[in-house]
């Protein structure tokens, strides 16, 4: 957080609003959500998706949430204007508004999996993901594409829309730019139920390693899990510079990569 202010006082309100919007931000439900979502499935690093299935202790308290707030906003928007424009299709509503969709069930809670769909088009049959980024966020999706974990993401909640009976012809991914001026990027293909599938069931594999490591009594364990080279380190809430006990938090895949040459180097 950097606040400044005009003088003494100013600044001591900026610092006392700035911590407002932080323990605000911690206390909200997105925050306190302590069951994986669509959202993380298709993250490349297993690691910290193992963090997340054990549900292990967070120890990154430096990220800047304003960027997700932001995000939220946005989304709250969007859900009022597409309620505004709502029409019947079949005496049914047009617009499905971020409804909560099942993508799997299960009796074991670390394998169900429930999301909030941002907008499911009855009448195109497509399902709509919002992500507001910055600018060169926008322009790398641009040109490379939505990524793993956002490709997986839109596939999931068409996975969650079929299964409500809702089977999407195309799942589509809005990126919209944070910017002075309004930058659209629309990234969309057809629905595929085997890249949904594919994603839960590494999910699966990543589940059943860290249970057969039982890392909470062997936290030697943890090496034998590997980071990935495309994870977004420094928004991990697991990530601790420095640490060399992976128990307690996670270097960051950079970091290991150094090291790693390092030691080939030395060797």
């Amino acid at each position: 957080m950097i606040t400044t202010g005009n003088d003494e006082f100013s600044e001591a309100l900026a610092q006392r609003i700035g911590q407002f919007i932080i323990d605000s931000d911690a206390a909200s439900a997105r925050s306190m959500q302590k069951a994986i979502g669509p959202s993380e499935v298709g993250e490349p690093c297993e690691r910290q998706l193992t963090y997340r299935l054990l549900d292990w202790p967070e120890v990154n308290d430096n990220r800047d949430p304003i960027a997700a707030i932001i995000g939220t906003g946005f989304h709250m928007w969007m859900a009022e204007k597409f309620e505004a424009r709502q029409t019947l299709v079949d005496g049914q509503p047009r617009y499905r508004i971020e409804e909560r969709v099942t993508v799997r069930d299960s009796p074991i809670e670390t394998a169900r999996l429930t999301g909030s769909s941002d907008l499911y088009d009855r009448l195109a049959r497509l399902n709509w993901d919002w992500k507001l980024v910055g600018v060169s966020s926008l322009d790398k999706y641009r040109r490379q594409g939505p990524g793993p974990k956002y490709r997986v993401q839109a596939h999931l909640y068409g996975l969650g829309q079929e299964n409500a009976g809702q089977p999407p012809a195309r799942v589509v991914v809005a990126f919209i730019a944070r910017h002075h001026e309004l930058k659209v990027h629309v990234w969309s293909e057809p629905y595929d139920r085997s890249i949904a599938e594919e994603a839960l069931a590494r999910l699966d594999r990543i589940r059943d390693r860290a249970q057969a490591l039982e890392l909470d009594l062997h936290p030697e364990r943890w090496t034998q899990i590997s980071t990935d080279g495309a994870a977004a380190c420094r928004f991990c809430p697991w990530l601790k510079p420095g640490s060399t006990a992976l128990n307690k938090g996670c270097p960051g895949a950079n970091t290991e990569a150094k090291s790693s040459q390092l030691e080939a180097l030395i060797a």
